[in-house]
């Protein structure tokens, strides 16, 4: 039975999959975790409730959402108008926290990935 499975090799790639597998226990990769989800989840939720807030508003309050502000503009248009300014507000923010708090670390890690996979090809002989 053992001559039917296949011999583990030690190739390159094998050998940054292990170095992957073990960054994810680097306090360095936990905190870079950390800060992504710190940002992203109380911003999608609050995109969430402030969605649902429209969507209910819509169904439950016609009266309030049909409400002319000025000409033919509503209560609804502008709540509508409001999704889509959020939505790129959310994205700005997060480009903006990205690039502080988030790309420094990621490339430092990438970087310390990057430069163990040379060392191992050049020491065994491959470039």
């Amino acid at each position: 039975m053992s001559a039917d499975r296949p011999q583990p090799t030690l190739d390159p790639a094998g050998d940054a999959e292990d170095r992957m597998v073990a960054m994810h226990s680097d306090p360095r990769f936990l905190d870079l975790k950390r800060r992504l989800t710190s940002f992203v989840f109380p911003m999608s939720l609050a995109f969430l409730v402030w969605y649902l807030l429209y969507v209910v508003m819509s169904v439950y309050a016609r009266g309030v959402m049909s409400t002319v502000l000025f000409g033919d503009v509503n209560v609804a248009l502008v709540f509508g108008v409001l999704q889509f300014v959020t939505t790129f507000g959310i994205a700005i923010l997060y480009s903006r926290y990205a690039g502080r708090r988030l790309d420094p670390l990621a490339d430092d890690l990438r970087a310390e990935l990057t430069r163990a996979g040379s060392r191992t090809t050049t020491r065994g002989g491959r470039a």
